[in-house]
């Protein structure tokens, strides 16, 4: 199966929320508030990508803990 890559901007999309937020959860500070369940980023040199499969399994983890 193919691996759906997403952008800053189709995650923040995807999520319902802004950019800033998406680029909060993966900054270090970020990782440290979500550490149970850390925000899946996929670095490329100083580009910020993701892995729709890796964003939906975090969201679902999310439900799963509410």
């Amino acid at each position: 199966m193919e691996q759906i890559i997403l952008t800053i901007d189709e995650v923040a999309a995807l999520l319902r929320v802004s950019k800033r937020s998406v680029y909060e959860y993966t900054s270090e500070r970020g990782r440290e508030r979500l550490k149970s369940n850390p925000f899946p980023v996929l670095r490329i040199g100083s580009t910020i990508r993701f892995v729709r499969e890796d964003v939906q399994a975090w969201i679902n983890r999310q439900k799963e803990a509410a």
